[in-house]
C-alpha cells in the first residue's frame, strides 16, 4: 500500500487539479468538435429551449448573431487548441505524479506564465474568480519551486 506523507500532499493536490483541468478541457474540446459544421445559432436555440430560457431576450439575440459569424474553420482551431492544452495538462499531471523533474519545471513555468496575465485582467476588471486563479497559480509556483529538490528526481 502506498503511503501518502503530509510532506507531498501539496504535490498530489496539484496533480489532482491538473487532472481535473485536463479532463474538463478535453470534454470541452470534444464538445466544440461536435459543433463543427453545424448551425450554432440553431443549436443555441435548441439548448435554450431544453433549459427553458426565454430565447427572445436581447442578450441571446445578440449571441445568436455573433455565433452566425463563427466559421467551421475557426471552431476547428478553437477545438484543436483546447485539445492540445488539455493533453498538455494531463501529461503534466502524470509527469508530476511520477515525480519527474521536467514535469516540475513545466508546472512551474506554466503557472508562472499566467500570473502576469491574471494580474493584468485583475487590474482591468476585478473578480474573485480571477483573484482565486491568481492565488492558486502563485501557490503552485511557490510550492513546487521551494520543494523541487525534495519532490523531483535529480538527473543521473
Amino acid at each position: 500500500m502506498v503511503k501518502i506523507g503530509t510532506r507531498v500532499i501539496g504535490l498530489y493536490t496539484i496533480v489532482a487539479f491538473k487532472i481535473l483541468k485536463g479532463s474538463l478541457l478535453l470534454a470541452l474540446a470534444l464538445g466544440v468538435y461536435s459543433l463543427v459544421g453545424g448551425d450554432l445559432s440553431q443549436k443555441l436555440d435548441r439548448l435554450l429551449r431544453v433549459v427553458r430560457i426565454d430565447a427572445e431576450r436581447q442578450f441571446f439575440d445578440n449571441l445568436a448573431a455573433q455565433l452566425a459569424l463563427v466559421t467551421p474553420a475557426t471552431l476547428g482551431w478553437v477545438a484543436t487548441g483546447t485539445l492540445i492544452y488539455s493533453l498538455f495538462s494531463l501529461i503534466e499531471a502524470f509527469g508530476l505524479l511520477s515525480r519527474a523533474r521536467w514535469a516540475g519545471w513545466l508546472a512551474i513555468g506554466e503557472s508562472a506564465f499566467f500570473i502576469p496575465i491574471e494580474i493584468h485582467h485583475l487590474v482591468s476588471r476585478f473578480t474573485f474568480i480571477l483573484l482565486s486563479i491568481l492565488v492558486v497559480n502563485a501557490l503552485i509556483v511557490f510550492y513546487l519551486y521551494r520543494n523541487r529538490q525534495r519532490l523531483f528526481h535529480l538527473p543521473h
